[in-house]
């Protein structure tokens, strides 16, 4: 485990050192919320804000909403379905006049969980169907899969580190579309609440873009809720 251990402190280490080696001389920033609300047994709600800047505190990139009906197979395995609404600012400059894209996408995913003693993998498949809206090149409707795998293990009770790598493929023209690596040092606040500060590296075929993350995590059980009114 000292070994594993290691390696996420390593995959830290590293993504902050190729943040000085990049395509852009700004480091960018990620603001995020998601939340799990079971609602059921087997369903729960899943609903996410992600805002989304070129530079630390300034310079809009992106603003992502999105929200999901999971099924809970097990304890181990969930399937969703969701949709979710992006608008974007294609551009780091900003002359007068600019519209963002805008796009509304439909996906399905499923979700596999495993541990290792103390190590924690989770693997996310998803398939997602695009519809966009450029106001420069017009409407286009594209398809993409996305294979996510995380890693988690337990420094203590409240404290975690935590890191991904996310490959994203077009079922259109250029096969790669992008690769997301990131590493991160996660705080459980409350049994339902925790928190996570890290640093994603974001390759695109031609870009690679460096991001500071900070991101909350909220569960909600309104089956308790159920259970006492009955």
């Amino acid at each position: 485990m000292k070994k594993i251990f290691l390696a996420l402190v390593l995959v830290l280490i590293t993504t902050s050192t190729y943040a000085q080696n990049n395509g852009e001389d700004d480091l960018g920033a990620w603001y995020m919320l998601f939340t799990n609300n079971r609602v059921s047994e087997k369903l729960s709600i899943h609903a996410e804000v992600q805002y989304r800047n070129y530079e630390f505190a300034d310079n809009f990139n992106q603003l992502l909403l999105r929200t999901a009906l999971n099924y809970h197979i097990s304890d181990k395995a969930m399937a969703s379905f969701g949709y979710g609404f992006i608008s974007t600012d294609p551009t780091f400059p900003e002359p007068d006049g600019e519209e963002n894209i805008s796009e509304h996408r439909i996906y399905q995913q499923f979700v596999l969980r495993n541990s290792v003693g103390k190590l924690k993998f989770s693997h996310r498949y998803r398939l997602e169907q695009r519809f966009i809206d450029n106001p420069l090149s017009g409407n286009d409707t594209q398809h993409r899969a996305r294979y996510f795998l995380r890693l988690t293990y337990p420094l203590s009770d409240k404290w975690f580190l935590t890191a991904y790598d996310e490959v994203f493929i077009n079922l259109q023209n250029e096969f790669f579309g992008q690769n997301r690596l990131y590493g991160a040092l996660g705080y459980n606040i409350s049994k339902n609440l925790s928190t996570q500060v890290g640093y994603l590296k974001n390759d695109f075929r031609v870009d690679t873009f460096d991001r500071f993350q900070i991101a909350f995590f909220l569960k909600t059980d309104l089956r308790k809720k159920k259970k006492e009114d009955s």
